[in-house]
């Protein structure tokens, strides 16, 4: 085991060992046991083991809370998400976890709708537990909030996203960026007459409009578009793309602005005997676990949320170290996979 690593198969049962009796089991002082809880880093790897061991054959488990409360570090960290059923942050969320459950710490989910309705209440019960950092994925904050954020003196994270003015630390990309490589592809294959599925969040209306821009540019038509509040679904792939296809609509390509959706939109076609992509090309987002099993297989933009979830955890763990960083914003990019639906 590494210097500094708290052995993670100890007893979680509810203790009345005491501090004192862990101190006289590994021969070290009260300090040393509390040091070895709060900032293992310091202790060397012998003393360590001693402490370690006499919490095994004890079985004491230490009062976080209070631990917490005297070396002003509570070991929790917020991330703060839409909702549990936005799979695409599932990657994020994990990676975070994993990465900083090696360090000694604990990841609190705060759910903040799909519009991001319940983000200013969420804010102000994570701020009052005062984590040692907010990881915020997918949630859109208005000044005040982030005026709020800065006043804390909390490491605070902004992923999936590159704002343009960060309240911390940024692990994202740019998705004005997407928009333009999906209507580059887009135009090489020769497509021009654009249907878009899109949701009304900031990330899928910045791919929109770079996606619009570029088709505009080259001289195709401007895309006509079916919009969501909230995370796009498969019925509203399905149901927006009949509509567009009842209406007189001849688009020779779909984006979604998610898997989900783009996977509605196939089915719609496939139940009209059309083509894919011989007449109509589509395109997801996010590269979700059942893209490449659709038939066919689903052309979509691929964003590695380990990386960012790794990242984040990364920079927080820099930051409690009092650590400089010299780069605080990290643009991870993405990857347009294309398969065989356009």
């Amino acid at each position: 085991m590494s210097q500094g690593k708290q052995d993670r198969g100890a007893s979680i049962a509810i203790s009345s060992a005491t501090l004192n009796e862990v101190a006289a089991a590994a021969g070290v002082s009260t300090a040393t046991v509390s040091r070895y809880f709060n900032s293992p880093e310091k202790l060397k790897e012998k003393t360590a083991q001693r402490v370690r061991e006499a919490v095994n054959d004890i079985g004491y488990v230490p009062n976080l809370l209070a631990g917490g409360l005297a070396s002003s570090r509570t070991r929790l960290v917020a991330a703060v998400i839409p909702a549990m059923t936005q799979s695409i942050f599932a990657s994020t969320i994990q990676a975070l976890t994993d990465s900083l459950a090696h360090e000694g710490y604990s990841v609190m989910l705060g759910l903040t709708g799909t519009a991001d309705e319940h983000v200013q209440q969420q804010l102000l019960s994570i701020i009052g537990r005062r984590p040692d950092g907010i990881i915020l994925t997918g949630s859109t904050l208005d000044p005040n909030a982030r005026r709020q954020l800065r006043a804390t003196g909390i490491p605070t994270i902004e992923t999936w996203d590159l704002p343009e003015d960060p309240i911390d630390l940024v692990v994202g990309l740019s998705h004005q960026a997407v928009g333009v490589a999906v209507a580059r592809h887009a135009l090489a294959r020769g497509r021009r007459r654009a249907f878009m599925i899109s949701a009304t969040g900031v990330r899928a209306l910045a791919r929109r409009y770079g996606f619009s821009r570029t088709m505009l540019a080259e001289g195709a038509p401007e895309p006509v578009a079916a919009t969501f509040v909230g995370a796009t679904t498969f019925g509203h792939g399905r149901n927006a793309l009949a509509a567009h296809l009842d209406s007189g609509g001849r688009p020779d390509l779909i984006v979604c602005s998610s898997d989900w959706s783009a996977h509605g939109a196939l089915d719609e076609l496939h139940r009209r005997g059309i083509r894919v992509p011989d007449d109509i090309a589509v395109i997801g987002f996010g590269d979700l676990e059942f893209a490449a099993e659709l038939n066919p297989a689903l052309t979509t933009v691929k964003i590695d949320g380990a990386v960012i979830g790794r990242q984040a955890a990364k920079f927080l763990m820099l930051r409690t170290q009092g650590k400089k960083i010299d780069n605080p914003v990290v643009d991870i990019g993405f990857s347009l996979i294309v398969r065989s639906s356009g």
